[in-house]
């Protein structure tokens, strides 16, 4: 990889926000004209510009499509789609185009005398997020310094040039950062599921796929896939990898060799022990992962195989694991009401992320809903229907859902909510109870984006839990 003479080279940072910010003042300050281009110009916009400008930087407001005169490179917000008028341009001239990731990783040796430190990383469809925080946690146990960085909120290039010297990094990385991270070599990588997701980014299921496979280019110790999904292991035997790296599958069931799995409630691990044809070596209880449902159960195997990879004795796994709580709107328990347990899982805003969650519980009444982005609910209802004692459904593409329950589930009772205002998850919330007996989870987990009724689905999730304690005194 050749280094870069950042010193009057022009780079045109692509988008304003959590990424575009960050790599135009790194930039700046290592030498380089940067001009940065945005589509949208508005109050904050221009506020953010001219922080910016203070420091040197060409903010362009309004014109994100036109590549700037003398551009020598480009480094893009994640969420910028490949065929913005920008990047035609930039193919055209010849112009290369990284991610912030992208810059991290060439910049991440940049102070003098550092060693860079590792990176293990995680990407999937879904529980990306909660993998790399029970990484994190393992990590932390083990005495390690380290992060969760990426995805996850925490600017990489915060992480690789700040002060803080750390041992080994947890990195979350979306298919989006890694389409434009074409030199990323990770110390180990897994990616933990597929499903059909951004295909309106990406073009097509190959092309998502293609792009998630990217983190298991040039692994140097493991490459972590998901035994219950076949489509990961494809894409680590096609990956060009270093010399000595191996294949690490993680399963509910027993784990073969070379796998971490679980054996009568334990987390047991026949990858990284001697002699794994005849020996296993316990890593934790199922007990100890919070939540325990089976695709939780998963997301701890996968943190386990990167952490075990990386060196850690079975003792920080099991700390590390019983010190990790879930964020919020991750399957959260959010309360007991009269012998029924009322549980937001407003995060599930996909039907594969919606299918896991379903998975944990029995009986069911679920609400679900939203915008649909896509997506279609057949196999979903199909793969669910015995565990649902009713359902309850909101939002705009509502009708989408009430016909797969129609098709697969007819006995099933369902409420159809006709209306998308703030409010009606309080509504959706009587009704669940109404349909709900003593035993049953009241679950939220939509199977859709949240914009058609909020900001995002932490809003969502908020209002659940507050139609929840609005219910609660009722029945006390």
């Amino acid at each position: 990889m050749t280094e870069v003479t950042w010193t009057g080279k022009r780079v045109t940072v692509a988008g304003l926000g959590v990424s575009g910010i960050p790599a135009a003042r790194v930039l700046r300050g290592l030498g380089a004209h940067v001009t940065v281009v945005n589509d949208g110009d508005d109050e904050r916009s221009r506020a953010q510009a001219a922080e910016l400008e203070a420091l040197g930087v060409t903010v362009r407001l309004g014109d994100g499509a036109t590549l700037p005169e003398g551009t020598e490179l480009i480094v893009t917000a994640p969420g910028w789609k490949p065929d913005k008028p920008l990047f035609l341009a930039a193919a055209k001239a010849g112009v290369e185009i990284w991610g912030d990731v992208e810059l991290a990783w060439r910049l991440r040796a940049t102070p003098s005398g550092r060693t860079p430190a590792p990176w293990l990383a995680v990407t999937g469809t879904n529980g990306k997020t909660t993998t790399v925080r029970m990484l994190a946690s393992i990590l932390e146990a083990a005495g390690l310094r380290t992060a969760a960085v990426g995805n996850i909120g925490v600017s990489l290039l915060d992480a690789v040039l700040g002060d803080e010297k750390y041992d080994v990094l947890a990195v979350e990385l979306s298919s989006y950062q890694l389409h434009w991270a074409p030199s990323l070599r990770a110390h180990s990588a897994v990616v933990l599921n597929l499903a059909p997701d951004h295909l309106d980014w990406h073009g097509s299921m190959e092309a998502y796929a293609a792009d998630k496979g990217r983190i298991y280019e040039g692994n140097q110790v493991a490459c972590v896939y998901n035994v219950q999904d076949p489509a990961t292991e494809a894409l680590v035997r096609e990956a060009d990898v270093e010399e000595g790296c191996r294949a690490i599958g993680f399963t509910l069931g027993p784990p073969a060799p070379s796998q971490l799995g679980v054996v009568d409630g334990i987390l047991v691990d026949r990858a990284f022990v001697e002699n794994r044809q005849k020996n296993a070596q316990e890593l934790a209880n199922v007990s100890d992962v919070n939540p325990p449902a089976p695709h939780n159960i998963a997301n701890a195997l996968a943190a386990a195989a990167l952490a075990r990879a990386y060196g850690v004795e079975p003792a920080a796994v099991r700390d590390g694991l019983r010190a990790f709580r879930p964020d919020a709107h991750r399957i959260e328990h959010v309360a007991d009401v009269d012998g029924v347990a009322y549980v937001d899982d407003s995060k599930a805003t996909n039907t594969h992320a919606a299918e896991a969650s379903l998975a944990a519980y029995d009986p069911i009444v679920w609400i679900a809903g939203g915008l649909a982005k896509g997506a279609t609910f057949d196999e979903l209802v199909e793969k669910s229907a015995k565990r649902l004692r009713g359902a309850v459904l909101i939002g705009a593409d509502r009708a989408l859902i009430r016909e797969a329950l129609a098709r697969h589930a007819p006995e099933v009772p369902v409420v159809d909510l006709d209306r998308t205002d703030t409010g009606a998850m309080s509504a959706a919330v009587r009704e669940a109870a109404r349909l709900a007996r003593p035993g049953d989870t009241v679950l939220m987990a939509p199977a859709c984006a949240s914009m058609d009724m909020f900001t995002n689905y932490n809003k969502r999730g908020e209002a659940f839990a507050d139609a929840v304690r609005e219910l609660a005194p009722e029945r006390d």
